[in-house]
């Protein structure tokens, strides 16, 4: 792959069956400050509350969602309440730290069925040993039953940090998961910094998985034939917790965490490297020495890079007719930032401007409910389900 610079971009091609897609021209730097208030007029409602740190959202067929919490349980939201939803055979949650139950989705071939397909991503094992794990089950209504383990991370870390684990489908029925790095120094996986596995693609650590729906590795990864764990898509990631894919050009986003600044959003190509740690643009939490340059060959450089960090968490474009100046942009919630940031994009990628809603609390996901409205899920003891309208 050749050097893409920020000055100019070579044109990157998405692979195979996911279309092309030319990158973007450059990356936007935010460094001097969090971009402006948005024009648009708006106001966040909450629809309910009541769920301890909630983290992922998934709607079913008859508009109920579905709101998992880094504490372990499952919540749906009847009304204007959330119930909690018994999960049986689910695996021993660990909840330390970042860790715990984290993003749901439904597989989209039930989407109206009345026992859809239920998959959630957590964290298992213990503070000394714990993976990243994808689980499914079934949703009768009531409960998630037959729970069952279809993927883990094939490398044990220690400690509560990094756990990636955003989902997202592709139209061709394979499904995308992020898996962090394991850590910040001085974490260590065998001889070697846990951040540096990022770039060793004989582990998932770092990277953006392809699995079928059975939590196989998909046809066509880009990297198998070169040697690497076969569900890898792309690698070189820091901790990817965001995750949307435009429905109308069919690129798919990411965004992840930088340390002390540097948190980005990238146009993820099949078989890329971000660059991570040897890219970046942040700085070593002890040392407050850069980590990596700005430029590496070989490596595909940010769409945005924020400085300071927002602290980047759940991505989704809007398409709805609620608000119609916002529709095509994509929206990142931010738990440092504590605001959604809007970001625009032209026909080809491109960045062509980029606003902020103050939310006034740590935003850990945002997604587009089936009524065309805006929502997110905000991190807090009490969390809150808000629907964003126009006033």
């Amino acid at each position: 792959m050749p050097t893409i610079k920020r000055a100019h971009f070579a044109t990157a091609l998405l692979l195979g069956a996911f279309g092309l897609a030319a990158m973007p021209a450059h990356a936007e730097l935010a460094a001097t400050g969090e971009p402006p208030a948005a024009k648009q007029a708006w106001k966040a409602v909450t629809v309910a509350d009541g769920v301890r740190q909630p983290w992922g959202i998934a709607w079913l067929g008859d508009g109920r969602a579905l709101v998992t919490s880094k504490q372990g349980t499952l919540h749906i939201l009847n009304g204007q309440q959330f119930e909690a939803v018994p999960l049986l055979g689910m695996p021993a949650v660990f909840a330390g730290g970042q860790g715990g139950l984290l993003d749901i989705v439904i597989h989209p071939q039930d989407a109206d069925k009345p026992n859809p397909r239920i998959y959630m991503t957590v964290s298992t094992g213990t503070n000394e040993a714990n993976r990243t794990t994808l689980v499914q089950g079934v949703f009768d209504g009531k409960q998630v039953m037959g729970i069952k383990t279809l993927f883990k991370v094939g490398t044990d870390k220690s400690g509560g940090q990094h756990f990636g684990s955003r989902l997202l489908w592709l139209p061709d029925g394979t499904l995308l998961m992020s898996v962090a790095d394991g850590g910040n120094p001085p974490l260590r996986i065998g001889d070697r910094l846990a951040r540096d596995q990022a770039q060793n693609l004989a582990t998932h650590l770092g990277s953006i998985l392809r699995l079928t729906d059975e939590g196989k590795p998909a046809p066509g990864n880009p990297l198998a034939a070169k040697g690497a764990v076969p569900e890898i898509w792309s690698y070189g990631h820091r901790n990817v917790q965001g995750l949307a894919r435009d429905p109308v050009s069919g690129r798919v986003w990411a965004t992840e965490h930088g340390p002390r600044g540097g948190d980005e959003l990238n146009l993820i190509v099949a078989g890329g490297n971000y660059g991570w740690p040897l890219q970046g643009y942040g700085a070593d939490y002890q040392t407050h020495e850069p980590v990596g340059k700005h430029e590496v060959a070989g490596m595909i450089n940010p769409t945005v890079a924020w400085v300071p960090s927002p602290g980047p968490s759940g991505l989704a474009f809007y398409t709805g007719d609620k608000i119609p100046a916002w529709r095509g942009s994509v929206f990142s919630g931010g738990l440092a930032s504590k605001d959604i940031r809007r970001v625009a994009l032209d026909a080809k990628g491109n960045v062509i401007g980029q606003d902020r809603l103050d939310i006034g609390a740590r935003v850990r996901d945002v997604k587009q409910g089936p009524d065309g409205y805006l929502y997110a899920l905000t991190d807090e003891d009490n969390g809150r389900l808000l629907r964003i309208v126009a006033q």
